[in-house]
């Protein structure tokens, strides 16, 4: 397989791209001061013939002109979509992923949605309050208003499946390796192995080299993929950084793994001193590295060569150690940013794992790992029962999430991508900036769109945007569906949360909020290790 997830496919017009952000967002170009800011640069779709047009940020794109016809942005719309109708992917506003903040249910409504009124009855004439309409019709208002005020989890909630609605009444079922086919029929392999094929190109590993599938979330990936570290190495530890996803721990405890949790950088990143000097007093035991692309609260990216460079530096064979990579949301997204590290199977690394509801957006959460074939033999069972091989955490799968991903791939295609990640990082700058010129104080990881702030002290704003905390920092995580209005309102009421001393929550000594205003944060990037002897 041709390594082609970063060219623009010929019939798409360059210069429908230069102004990436200016197609969600509004007046976000030209209005933000970046002086102060690292130049984040998207990586072009185009032929190396067209390289010159390639997509930029907002420090030198053009402002805004809302003149791109259906022709210019065609992997969004269809051949109906031209003739006038909406594109499928406009209507995401309808519930509440727009710049509408919907309104808030009635005392009613709140009601039909009360633990009583939901109970399932168990004993005969035993009657309901409300009938299934009603409750249903509150509860779709209900995730409306929620919609329309969601920052804190890193979501897309900009998509549109109604194509596949009468696929819903299939019991698709994926159960068994995604390329062995069972005796079940009704599944969407295909589907899948399609989906499993776009990201062994976009993260550059050969045909015939690869095995993945699609998992139920981000934390399957990670399962997995440290599955397949422990039965490549029974006797190895694990070292990964103490911001590292719980679900790296709970695999570590599932598996019965020595696990070390090293500590961390101010902005997130992994302390690759004590790294090394971790692994330099286990010599004697294979190396088990997790490799955060994007951790939890901080948006923080390991750097891998950095890794790489420790592991030559102590001269570890490449037999003598294994790397997951816990891309979560960032895998998805760095390989269309410019200067970004590489993370690839061009390197020495072993698995991959990456949540699909995230960046893409999907109804269900739903992720794919991939990882390097000779892994998987070391997990492989022969089930008899299904005429397949068992090779994956779950044993039925579900169906429609390969589908719906395969659906979202097709209709966005790597320019609609592009797109995506270019708003999410230049609309996360816009924000940093509106709370900074708030006189609040906040965070923003080079290549990240999550902005890190102080939490604030008002618990029903917290709930109202839905906002991720931990101790006394809260982030956002700046998503497609996330727009300039929004931002705007937020900040409007973050402001109103301010003490006599200026702050939205009281610092402490020993809190984490200290870390704010440590002067380390971004610029970490270092020259790629190269080709990886084991010398």
């Amino acid at each position: 397989m041709t390594s082609s997830a970063v060219r623009r496919s010929a019939n798409h017009s360059p210069t429908a791209y230069k102004s990436c952000t200016g197609i969600y967002s509004g007046a976000l170009i030209g209005s933000l001061d970046t002086s102060h800011q690292h130049q984040i640069r998207f990586k072009s779709t185009a032929p190396a013939d067209e390289a010159e047009e390639e997509v930029t940020s907002h420090t030198d794109a053009e402002p805004r002109i809302d003149n791109n016809t259906p022709e210019e942005v065609n992997d969004y719309t269809s051949d109906k979509d031209k003739a006038g109708t909406p594109s499928p992917w406009a209507v995401f506003d309808a519930w509440g992923a727009g710049d509408r903040i919907t309104e808030c249910l009635s005392d009613g409504e709140e009601a039909k949605l009360s633990v009583e009124s939901v109970k399932i009855p168990t004993s005969p004439g035993e009657t309901t309050v409300f009938n299934e309409t009603d409750i249903l019709q509150a509860y779709d208002k209900l995730l409306k208003r929620k919609s329309s005020v969601h920052f804190g989890y890193p979501y897309n909630l900009m998509y549109n499946h109604e194509e596949l609605y009468e696929f819903m009444k299939y019991s698709i079922n994926n159960l068994g390796d995604p390329f062995i086919p069972s005796n079940y029929g009704v599944h969407s392999r295909q589907f899948e192995c399609s989906v499993i094929d776009f990201f062994a190109d976009l993260w550059k590993i050969d045909e015939g080299d690869y095995w993945g599938y699609v998992t139920t979330c981000g934390t399957e990936g990670n399962l997995h993929g440290m599955l397949l570290a422990r039965e490549c190495h029974p006797d190895g530890i694990l070292y990964t950084s103490k911001e590292t996803h719980y679900s790296i721990f709970k695999a570590a405890r599932y598996y019965r793994m020595d696990a070390k949790a090293i500590p961390t950088l101010p902005q997130g990143e992994i302390d690759y001193d004590i790294l090394a000097s971790e692994i330099e007093k286990n010599r004697d035991r294979p190396v088990i590295i997790n490799v955060n692309i994007g951790t939890t609260v901080k948006g923080a990216v390991d750097n891998l060569d950095r890794i790489l460079r420790i592991l030559k530096m102590l001269n570890i064979p490449r037999e003598r150690f294994h790397i997951h990579c816990d891309g979560a949301l960032f895998a998805m997204m760095m390989p269309f940013v410019e200067y970004a590290p590489e993370i690839s199977f061009r390197k020495p690394i072993d698995s991959i794992a990456v949540s699909g509801h995230k960046m893409l957006g999907c109804p269900m959460p739903c992720g794919i790992t991939l990882a390097r074939k000779e892994h998987v033999k070391n997990v492989e069972q022969r089930i008899d029962y299904l005429n397949s091989v068992d090779t994956t955490i779950m044993g039925s799968r579900n169906g429609q999430a390969a589908l719906y991903l395969w659906y979202s791939l097709r209709k966005k295609g790597l320019d609609g991508i592009t797109r995506d990640v270019t708003h999410c990082m230049e609309t996360a700058q816009y924000l940093r900036q509106k709370i900074s010129e708030a006189g609040l104080t906040c965070r923003l990881n080079d290549l990240s769109c999550t902005v890190v702030l102080e939490r604030p002290m008002d618990d029903r704003l917290v709930k109202r945007w839905q906002l991720a905390c931990e101790e006394d920092i809260a982030h956002v995580v700046v998503m497609p569906n996330v727009t300039i209005q929004k931002i705007d309102k937020f900040v409007e009421e973050l402001v109103e949360c301010k003490n006599d001393f200026g702050r939205i929550k009281p610092k402490r000594n020993d809190s984490p909020l200290n870390m704010l205003g440590c002067s380390s944060w971004g610029g970490n990037v270092v020259a790629p290790v190269g080709n990886f002897t084991s010398e």
